[in-house]
């Protein structure tokens, strides 16, 4: 697996494109514990029968990621994350634009803890890129209770 900006030259100039289409390139930095991550995340990969192919976590701010929900998606509102799947087959790949001003925010709503909102919010993107869905509510249920599920296993 790749992981958080370990990725393929074409990948990255992906990203990068995308990143300078809306006039932004930046990333938020804090304690993140990149190793854990990564091998929480093949678990959960692997238990729902999918392999990891790249993946990559861009941290940005509110504002940022609402430029790419606007360009991208023509959604003109906040979000915690936008998640671009690239995944084949049984291979998952994508990039998570993860807002961590969203994901402060929501942690002070649902009094949480910043870094378990933020896993969260991550597992919510890898579960995208597995094919999980939260448009009705009983896709959000089911959502939710993976998101649990994993959470507690890391």
């Amino acid at each position: 697996m790749k992981f958080v900006l370990i990725m393929t030259e074409e990948r990255w100039l992906s990203i990068l494109r995308r990143m300078l289409s809306v006039g932004w390139l930046s990333m938020d930095l804090f304690e993140f514990n990149r190793d854990a991550v990564e091998i929480w995340l093949s678990k959960v990969v692997l238990n729902e029968g999918f392999e990891f192919g790249e993946l990559a976590l861009v941290f940005c701010t509110d504002d940022e990621l609402l430029d790419i929900n606007i360009k991208h998606l023509s959604h003109d509102y906040y979000t915690d994350i936008i998640t671009f799947d690239y995944s084949s087959e049984k291979i998952v790949s994508g990039d998570l634009f993860i807002s961590v001003d969203r994901v402060r925010e929501n942690a002070l709503v649902f009094s949480e803890v910043f870094q378990s909102e933020l896993y969260r919010v991550i597992v919510h993107g890898v579960l995208h890129l597995i094919g999980f869905s939260d448009k009705s509510e009983k896709e959000s249920e089911l959502m939710r209770c993976k998101e649990d599920y994993y959470l507690n296993k890391l």
